[in-house]
């Protein structure tokens, strides 16, 4: 099942004209189901008008905080993000899934790494758990910043990154990046892109001495970021790369040619919660997902854009072919890993098990 629980919320604070930081209670029975790894996020879902609407958000606390905290922040035609802005109060129950993703790294107190973040927006928010997690964890290790906003005044957790860096002085490099406000340094004004991430490379650090990088923002931005550290000699393995919800790429399947597909059927067995239940779909139709929703399935999901992983699972038998994926890593999909929501089937019996994926 989807493993939603209801969870108050302890308090919702303002970060920005647009953005609140919301604060969940968890109450000792669950404690231990909302554990959370660094860069991991919820999936939230809620009632809106007729509507059940659900989206993720990256969790923004340290892991040694002591709580669980995620950043929404209102997107143009947002119906989540602006109902959330609109409505949600300390004190008020939401429906949260336990956390999930890989967007991290195995700490470790004796390590001395180097590590480094790209950041945009809204983007910021796993990157700060990250960064708050990791120098508290790694004692010995360091971490630079680059963080990319329009003006000062749409910077995201601005006080608590002015904190952290004034906590580890010697181990955190924060720059920023403003693409509407004037800074002293040129280097420092414009967008994040491949050409501005080659010169932070050429003047400010060093790809050699970097052992992983971080990358959270738009699409763009992204891509043009591990392009350039990849020209500079990083390893594509060292880099991690997530999208914010908002940055989610607008696709459309395209079906196979009516020759490949044939509009054949195929027998789907889904494993959850150590049951199995089996429905039939035609090929090249409907994703898994969309399938098995279709079913009566409560299969988990969230973004439906291939962006956010809640609805990855194993592929133990049959073939399926995935459209698009931002999610999984390529040694997760050379062991059979596949995102439900962009999955479609190319055989007869596909089997695929949402237990292992976790």
């Amino acid at each position: 099942m989807s493993k939603f629980h209801p969870l108050t919320i302890a308090d919702v604070r303002n970060e920005t004209r647009d953005t609140i930081a919301v604060t969940f209670a968890v109450p000792p029975a669950l404690q231990d189901s909302f554990k959370f790894q660094q860069g991991q996020h919820l999936t939230l879902r809620a009632k809106i008008g007729e509507e059940d609407v659900r989206r993720s958000y990256s969790i923004c606390s340290a892991v040694q905080d002591g709580a669980l905290r995620v950043a929404i922040k209102r997107t143009p035609g947002g119906l989540f993000s602006s109902w959330a802005n609109d409505t949600l109060q300390a004190g008020q129950t939401l429906e949260v899934m336990t956390p999930m993703g890989h967007f991290n790294v195995p700490l470790d107190a004796a390590n001395r790494k180097h590590y480094l973040a790209f950041a945009a927006g809204s983007g910021i928010t796993p990157i700060l758990s990250i960064v708050k997690t990791t120098l508290v964890a790694e004692p010995y290790s360091r971490f630079t910043l680059f963080y990319g906003n329009r003006a000062s005044s749409s910077v995201i957790f601005k006080e608590e990154l002015s904190d952290l860096k004034d906590t580890y002085m010697d181990r955190l490099r924060l720059a920023y990046v403003m693409s509407r406000e004037q800074q002293d340094i040129e280097l420092f004004n414009g967008r994040i892109t491949k050409d501005k991430a080659a010169q932070f490379l050429r003047h400010w650090v060093r790809a050699d001495d970097i052992d992983v990088a971080f990358i959270c923002g738009p699409e763009d931005m992204m891509l043009g970021v591990s392009e350039a550290l990849q020209e500079a000699g990083m390893p594509k393995s060292n880099i991690k790369i997530e999208l914010f919800a908002a940055s989610i790429p607008q696709h459309a399947h395209q079906p196979r040619p009516a020759s490949a597909a044939a509009h054949q059927h195929t027998e789907v067995t889904v494993i959850m919660d150590g049951n199995a239940a089996s429905f039939t779909m035609e090929q090249d139709k409907e994703s898994l997902l969309d399938a098995g929703l279709r079913a009566g399935l409560d299969m988990r999901y969230s973004c439906k854009g291939g962006v956010c992983s809640t609805c990855r699972c194993k592929v133990i038998e049959g073939k399926v072919d995935m459209d698009v994926n931002y999610a999984l890593e390529d040694y997760e999909i050379a062991r059979g890993y596949v995102l439900s929501c962009q999955s479609f089937p190319t055989t007869a019996k596909v089997v695929i098990d949402f237990d292992q994926a976790e």
